[in-house]
């Protein structure tokens, strides 16, 4: 058995929320969403933890995950930026935005070497999620097999405005065959639909969904990469385009070079998208805390 590392992307700005929401506070002790998936994560059994981060949060962040995670579990940060895993002629000092979630992966590819969870800082998955991706990791030792977990669409919407949503394909087998990414998602007269244009189309509450979290070999990360330099062959100008983490999943898939094994996330899962969740957020997790998943105080 192997034991699998949680890679955490915290390099973003939350721009719709209007801050840095992977430090904010929700927990009555203002513990943050990251220090609960932390929390699960390590007693699921990942063994240690590497945080993707900007430099000028780095310390931020270190402030908020040391005294938990001190003593527990090692902790290591990778910095994303502009210019790692950039070649010289393809970088553009006029772009402030981080290059996307599939180049901050590549960012933690000097310092992982075995297994390896993502995760967003921002989200709550659920302990049911890292059970399940642990197990995956821990002991399937084939280096083309990799994994993501599913939600139902129905559990992952926010009740304060739309979103987007990588709606899955998955096959009798349990495979990922495919993603569609739905923009403007969201509840319309007891339905839910996603806008094309003009157009509304209906989706089902059972549509399984990527919520970010992935489970990989350490051979994504030579597969990661020459997708990326081709990337930036056509993007390098830009200050907009994104290199995802679908792009390299979506590789694998067609050019037969691996699977993506399905996992279940449960019923349980919330994120931050606009000001008005974060009470929705502390309302979950009080629940939560009153059923006794999580202790008041987290790390006490």
């Amino acid at each position: 058995m192997q034991t699998p590392t949680l890679l955490v992307l915290a390099a973003g700005m939350g721009s719709r929320y209007g801050g840095i929401k992977q430090i904010e506070g929700f927990g009555p002790s203002g513990e943050t969403i990251l220090e609960y998936s932390i929390y699960d994560a390590i007693r699921a059994g990942f063994g240690r933890i590497v945080f993707i981060v900007r430099e000028d949060i780095k310390d931020a962040v270190n402030a908020i995950v040391e005294p938990g995670l001190k003593g527990r579990v090692v902790y290591d940060f990778a910095i994303q930026n502009g210019e790692r895993f950039v070649p010289a002629e393809y970088r553009n000092p006029s772009r402030t935005k981080p290059w996307g979630t599939g180049h901050a992966v590549l960012c933690a590819s000097d310092v992982i070497d075995g297994p390896f969870a993502v995760i967003n800082a921002d989200d709550f998955y659920g302990p049911e999620a890292f059970r399940n991706m642990a197990d995956f990791l821990s002991q399937n030792t084939d280096p083309n097999q990799h994994a993501m977990v599913g939600y139902a669409l129905g559990n992952v919407l926010s009740d304060h405005g739309t979103v987007s949503r990588g709606v899955c394909e998955v096959d009798a087998d349990g495979y990922l065959t495919g993603i569609n990414e739905r923009l403007k998602v969201g509840r319309s007269n007891g339905r839910i639909v996603f806008r094309d244009g003009d157009t509304e189309h209906e989706l089902s509450a059972e549509d399984s969904v990527s919520m970010n979290f992935w489970g990989f070999k350490p051979s994504y990360f030579g597969i990661t990469q020459k997708l990326f330099e081709d990337f930036l062959a056509t993007n390098a100008g830009s200050t907009s385009a994104e290199f995802f983490i679908p792009i390299g999943v979506q590789h694998i898939i067609d050019n037969n070079i691996g699977s993506i094994t399905v996992l279940k996330g449960g019923s349980t899962w919330f994120g931050v998208t606009y000001p008005e969740d974060k009470p929705v957020v502390q309302d979950s997790l009080n629940r939560l805390l009153d059923s006794g998943v999580y202790p008041r105080s987290l790390w006490a």
